[in-house]
């Protein structure tokens, strides 16, 4: 692990690159949406990010970066993430055990520092901001531990947040995804603090449009966000269909049915055997 920033490639050669790509993805007719900073690695110990972002925004395509949020604290970090037009930052935890148990920081770091410097981006930032908070069994999960996360976000005011849980192989043993049941609830729990809040608990699938299938698109929509079910309901007759496909995808495992606040959800059901922490 390192805390100093360090030149990793020549910023001419990562332009030479993307550049290459773009224009191979446009001459197939793919539209590019973004392009994404999320190296094997933290993007923000590169000293030469701001260079690259420069030299990138000749190509008109949006420029996103995300970022672990461990060097925020620093005032150039903040000034190259400026720079981009869509930011993630992490935040896993409001207190620092659970900091630390979560994301394995460097010795040297302290999450005070870190949510300050998250803040301090956050107030000057004037593109998109969005966070992303990692659910841990047993360890950052429990409501009291939620609830202060979610006050912290809503002091952001971020586009949206995102809740996601281990879904590759876990870099240690032992490290395992919530239950729906606390999915959930860490869903309400956030969306009374921040407007948009959306679940990454697993693969969306190759399309994001709309496709006729009821089934198909109750899997999609319960995998970023939990549905009531009286909205659930309302999907159904809309297909003319009958509760008999929600009954059977719970049945087969794929959807689990759950309850918070006196109110049933539906959730999608994630596999138990493909998990990781980051």
């Amino acid at each position: 692990m390192r805390l100093e920033r360090r030149p990793f490639f020549e910023p001419a050669a990562v332009f030479e690159a993307v550049k290459a790509k773009v224009e191979a993805a446009r001459r197939q007719g793919e539209t590019v949406d973004y392009l994404t900073f999320v190296p094997d690695g933290e993007p923000t110990l590169d000293v030469n990010l701001a260079r690259e972002l420069e030299l990138l925004r000749p190509l008109g395509v949006s420029i996103a970066v995300i970022t672990n949020s461990s060097l925020l604290w620093r005032d150039d970090v903040r000034a190259d993430l400026a720079r981009a037009d869509w930011v993630s930052v992490k935040v896993d935890a409001a207190d620092e055990e659970a900091w630390r148990r979560v994301n394995r920081p460097h010795g040297g770091l302290r999450l005070a520092a870190v949510l300050d410097g998250v803040s301090a981006f956050a107030e000057t930032f004037d593109a998109t901001l969005v966070t992303e908070t990692m659910l841990v069994r047993g360890v950052n999960d429990g409501v009291g531990q939620l609830k202060k996360v979610a006050a912290f976000l809503a002091g952001l005011n971020p586009s949206a947040a995102y809740l996601s849980i281990p879904t590759r192989p876990p870099a240690e043993e032992g490290v395992e995804a919530p239950d729906e049941e606390v999915v959930n609830a860490a869903f309400q729990i956030f969306a009374e603090a921040v407007p948009r809040v959306e679940c990454l608990i697993g693969y969306e699938g190759d399309a994001f449009a709309f496709t006729g299938n009821v089934e198909d698109d109750i899997l999609s929509i319960t995998a970023v966000h939990p549905m009531r079910e009286e909205a659930v309901a309302a999907l159904l007759a809309r297909a003319g269909a009958s509760r008999a496909v929600v009954e059977k995808l719970v049945a087969g495992g794929m959807l689990a049915e759950v309850e918070f606040d006196g109110k049933k959800f539906y959730v999608r059901k994630f596999a138990r055997g493909s998990r990781r922490r980051d």
